[in-house]
């Protein structure tokens, strides 16, 4: 049986990815999303891109292994794809740090427990530039402080208040409530003419 799992601190290395409008068919190009499943999709993140562009950093092996994404405007923009967040997640992306988000890309963000928080212009850049200059910084992510603790400084993140709280209470997980408590559902279930047949 599934447990809710609140999400609060993510702590790790970041990847710096410079850009605005960044659309999801660049995250996860579609001849990808032919697979009835999201399992494999990190090895594609940016894939494109990354045969494009030699210097970019999902390509860097400096960035392997972060899990912090740190972005610019409207990150996430484009199609609806739920492949998107899905892909960064399951490269290794536990929070993304950016100065906005598309509406959708941060609601299917949010349905799988990926917490994209956002930031002032400055502080996303003074992010980046630690993290270009030495990747290896560790960074931590508090939803519950709405912060972001990096080399000795403190920057102060934003969240809509539903959306934090939601991930702070476990909310976020639509599945692993019902199964936390399916005895309750079976109950329902059992009162429904339509599933008894009376």
């Amino acid at each position: 049986m599934s447990a809710v799992r609140p999400i609060d601190r993510v702590e790790g290395t970041a990847i710096p990815l410079r850009g605005d409008n960044i659309d999801t068919d660049r995250i996860i190009p579609a001849r990808f999303l032919k697979a009835i499943t999201f399992s494999g999709l990190g090895e594609h993140v940016f894939a494109d891109d990354r045969r494009s562009m030699p210097r970019h950093p999902f390509a860097d092996p400096a960035y392997t292994g972060a899990e912090i994404l740190l972005v610019n405007e409207n990150f996430g923009s484009g199609s609806s794809r739920e492949h998107a967040p899905q892909a960064l997640m399951r490269w290794g992306i536990g929070a993304c740090v950016g100065q906005s988000f598309s509406e959708i890309f941060l609601a299917n963000a949010t349905t799988i427990g990926l917490p994209c928080l956002t930031a002032a212009r400055d502080d996303i850049e003074s992010l980046m530039k630690e993290a270009e200059a030495e990747p290896a910084t560790p960074m931590v992510v508090s939803v519950r402080d709405l912060s972001l603790i990096a080399a000795g400084r403190t920057v102060r993140l934003h969240l809509a208040p539903a959306i934090r709280d939601a991930l702070l209470t476990g909310q976020w997980d639509a599945t692993g409530l019902l199964l936390h408590r399916f005895e309750n559902v079976r109950q329902v279930a059992s009162r429904l003419p339509y599933l008894t047949g009376f």
